[in-house]
């Protein structure tokens, strides 16, 4: 039966939640798939694609089991089979956000980041939730990489589609996040510690008005182990947490940056499981976020963020998307994945027996009791 996104999004997310091998010694949910075959996952799709109609439960048991790497094996295998391009072909037969969740299941990682950032960046007006959401919370590695594979995909420098599509103390600490040159974390400097804390207080809480120059170099420079311990410096300093001097002395786009670093400098787990809930919180759903942190952190450390999801909301992700995604009550049409048909929004209840059916042996996928697996 064609499928409605909600019903898709809950499947997609309870395979990136419960595919979990070797679950004490990784972060990640999707782990590249035992007795992987590219030929014979390019022949399913293919078939599951070809003529009338498309069966989505095969496009979605295989390429929400697989690794990323894995994917792209398969694509590859894919034109060599039927000399055609794997994603034009699922876009053609998908739409909607199943469409948007796939096609960003089959970008290869390390292209992930610089794709949306370019989308971010591209066109009238800028994404700045992105922008915030992507260099608060990558290393310096992955900032370097991002850099990179910017300048080869699109024969562009990133920092100056940043610097041309955002102004002020927001872009000046983007601009310093994008040089990718935070202090490696070693030896603490305890004399550092004590002086970055006191420019920190001075800056903001001892100042009329606020100087952003020293939140941005410090924030944007110092190492994550040398910023925990500044943080905790200051609270003793000053008797507030640097959040709440940041949310008083700043605003607009510049304070959910600065916030984002301090959370990310805090707990990176801890940040994506926040954003998680507030996309989902209240009316209406944040689809996007959902779809950008749920696949660029699925083979890094959705595990964490789970728990952390669970620790600090009292409830676990998956429930809360199970929540988000299938408890309306109301009967309504929604689009289905298949180009140009209409089906029935179906209630939680019966999105929830389909889950329990849901056949992880065919997937070859060890599965623990519930409370163990869903955090």
């Amino acid at each position: 039966m064609p499928y409605t996104w909600d019903i898709v999004f809950v499947l997609i997310t309870a395979f990136l939640l419960w595919s979990l091998q070797e679950i004490s010694f990784s972060r990640g949910t999707v782990k590249d798939f035992p007795g992987f075959d590219a030929r014979t996952d390019a022949e399913t799709l293919r078939k599951a694609m070809k003529g009338l109609g498309t069966d989505e439960e095969a496009v979605l048991k295989i390429l929400t089991s697989r690794s990323n790497a894995q994917r792209q094996q398969i694509a590859a295998a894919f034109k060599t089979l039927f000399g055609r391009d794997l994603v034009d072909d699922l876009k053609s037969e998908l739409t909607g956000k199943f469409e948007t969740l796939i096609v960003a299941l089959m970008r290869p990682a390390q292209l992930f980041d610089a794709h949306e950032l370019k989308h971010a960046l591209k066109g009238a007006g800028t994404n700045e939730k992105v922008l915030t959401e992507i260099l608060a919370s990558r290393t310096t590695a992955e900032l370097q990489n991002i850099k990179q594979v910017y300048l080869e995909e699109y024969e562009s420098n990133l920092e100056d589609h940043i610097t041309g599509d955002t102004t002020g103390y927001y872009q000046r600490m983007l601009v310093v996040l994008v040089q990718a040159n935070r202090d490696p974390d070693g030896r603490i400097d305890e004399g550092l510690v004590e002086q970055d804390a006191q420019v920190l207080f001075k800056a903001g809480e001892l100042k009329w008005g606020t100087d952003e120059e020293k939140f941005i170099t410090i924030l944007g420079t110092r190492s994550v182990c040398h910023l925990r311990k500044v943080f905790d410096r200051y609270m003793t300093i000053s008797g507030f947490q640097i959040e709440e001097t940041i949310d008083r002395e700043t605003s607009g786009d510049l304070e959910k940056l600065l916030l984002a670093i301090v959370k990310c400098v805090r707990s990176v787990p801890a940040y994506f499981a926040e954003s998680l809930f507030y996309a989902m919180k209240g009316a209406g759903t944040d689809d996007d976020t959902l779809i950008r942190i749920m696949v660029s952190r699925s083979e890094i450390d959705l595990l964490d963020i789970r728990r952390e999801f669970r620790k600090n909301f009292a409830k676990s992700l998956h429930h809360m998307i199970q929540m988000a995604y299938g408890s309306s009550s109301d009967w309504s049409m929604l689009e289905s994945p298949r180009k140009g048909t209409k089906t029935t929004q179906l209630k939680w209840d019966k999105t929830a027996c389909l889950l329990e059916h849901i056949d992880f042996q065919k997937l070859k996928t060890p599965v623990r009791e519930k409370t163990d697996v869903l955090g």
